[in-house]
């Protein structure tokens, strides 16, 4: 089998890493357009994510926020996004580069995008922590799992755990419409 030196699975990864950084500057401009909104997963002890030492230790390894209702101050940059979100009611300043992105899922229009980290994470490395699942096949989208947390705590679990929450609260799931992209999808595989 041919060596890829060109590393096209890196290439595809940082296009759809633009995809997030153009979607974030229209955003930052023009605000949220009709129903849109995101959850973004990233990991937080990559390289350049900075948040308070509270979140660092309530989210040691992955972090998943809300851009929809109780979001301000988007700034994005080539390489980062910064946003004010408040967790439990506490205002909190984030940092996040783009190489950080672990997922990035809209479930107004059910789009997502997964993302390998940039330190080559392998198949086999990939934990239960992960919000999304891999595809079982090239044409199957993939279901979300619970967020580990995310702004305002609008987690799967605290839906389903209080039943007095609205149902505008919940997070929605992802049809069989849905569309993740995955670059394992494209890969030769050995």
């Amino acid at each position: 089998m041919s060596v890829d030196h060109i590393r096209y699975d890196l290439l595809a990864q940082e296009a759809l890493r633009s995809v997030v950084r153009r979607v974030l500057l229209d955003v930052a401009k023009t605000g949220l357009p009709g129903e849109h909104h995101f959850y973004i997963s990233f990991d937080t002890r990559a390289p350049g994510v900075r948040l308070s030492q509270r979140m660092l230790e309530k989210y040691p390894e992955e972090m998943t926020i809300v851009l929809q209702h109780q979001f301000w101050d988007l700034i994005v940059t080539d390489t980062t996004f910064e946003v004010g979100l408040s967790f439990g009611g506490i205002p909190e300043r984030l940092l996040v580069p783009f190489s950080a992105l672990k997922g990035f899922f809209d479930p107004s229009v059910k789009f997502g995008l997964q993302f390998e980290l940039a330190a080559n994470e392998s198949e086999e490395e990939e934990t239960e922590d992960s919000p999304f699942e891999a595809p079982r096949s090239a044409n199957a989208p993939a279901p979300l799992k619970p967020a580990r947390g995310a702004a305002s705590e609008p987690v799967l679990a605290s839906a389903a755990s209080n039943p007095a929450s609205s149902d505008q609260d919940a997070p929605e799931r992802p049809a069989s419409g849905a569309q993740v992209v995955q670059l394992d999808v494209f890969r030769n595989k050995k």
